[in-house]
């Protein structure tokens, strides 16, 4: 009965934000992702356990099979869980319908905090295992865009974007020969998405906003210098930051810093791009952001 899923973590390079407003997004899959087995067990119930990146337990929890129910009334990811795989259930009647035990074990391969997708990875590997739609288990429990699914199921960058409310995206190849200037700095604290996309949604937004964002999207498929790339993000900084009405990560942390710092998903949380050489990392390890990880390293895929 042993089977194994996977799903690739994520990162928005761009359209955050308005993508959910059918903008066009760069989307690419990460070399850090998360794991689901499958197995039978002796006891009754499923037997959920998860680990994290350092192979310590962070989660564990007993499900009824057929109600698929919780026994803790107190863990928020417990309840948020039960529900997910009830919605799959849902999504296919079958799903769970064997009898015996089930043991689950889920593994991350990357820190909770990073914000890479512990959810999304999670709804892709249960979608897996359900033989269900992933976007419609994303939609009909977490919501959002979609990307981070899209990014769970294929090991290149896409193009993405909302089209009538139905998720579309194509993998693209970068032209980029200069990643090894390119580093993901990790700002200490997870960004609560929920939070941003509700600041977003109070905000005024045009389709000439929508309509250069995707441009921006397409045109880094085009770009073979470096000042190119850093024109585009910083352009795609001002649109965002005038969208959202808040200040640029950059004008907020790193004022100083003379090269490019983007964004990259909800605003002052996770992960920011930045362009520099190795000597520049300095920079952000003085202010106590000790966690960098070259292009190369952080991309499922990336041209040598």
């Amino acid at each position: 009965m042993k089977k194994v899923f996977y799903s690739n973590g994520k990162l928005l390079l761009t359209g955050e934000y308005v993508v959910l407003d059918g903008a066009t997004a760069l989307a690419i899959p990460t070399n850090y992702g998360q794991s689901l087995e499958i197995s039978a067990s002796e006891k009754e119930g499923i037997q959920w356990k998860s680990f994290d990146e350092k192979n310590a337990v962070w989660f564990e929890e007993i499900f009824n099979q057929n109600s698929l129910k919780d026994s803790n009334l107190e863990n928020t990811f417990s309840k948020t869980l039960s529900k997910i795989l009830q919605e799959a259930k849902k999504l296919n009647i079958s799903f769970l319908s064997e009898n015996g035990g089930i043991q689950v074990t889920t593994k991350l391969g990357f820190p909770r905090n990073w914000g890479l997708g512990t959810s999304s990875t999670l709804i892709n590997n249960i979608a897996q295992w359900a033989n269900a739609d992933a976007f419609e288990l994303l939609k009909n429990s977490f919501g959002g865009s979609g990307y981070d699914i899209a990014a769970a199921q294929n090991d290149s960058p896409i193009l993405y974007k909302l089209k009538n409310a139905k998720p579309e995206f194509r993998k693209v190849q970068l032209p980029w020969e200069f990643t090894n200037s390119l580093f993901f700095v990790h700002l200490n604290k997870k960004q609560d998405s929920k939070e941003g996309i509700a600041r977003y949604k109070s905000s005024s937004i045009n389709k000439k906003e929508i309509q250069r964002i995707s441009e921006i999207s397409t045109d880094l498929l085009l770009c073979h210098s470096l000042s190119d790339f850093e024109k585009l993000m910083d352009a795609h900084e001002k649109i965002i930051s005038q969208i959202i009405k808040l200040p640029t990560i950059k004008e907020q942390l790193f004022s100083d810093y003379p090269n490019t710092i983007k964004s990259l998903g909800a605003w002052g949380g996770d992960f920011v791009l930045a362009t520099g050489v190795e000597r520049d990392l300095d920079y952000f390890r003085d202010k106590g952001f000790d966690t960098i990880v070259p292009f190369a390293k952080m991309v499922k895929y990336h041209n040598q």
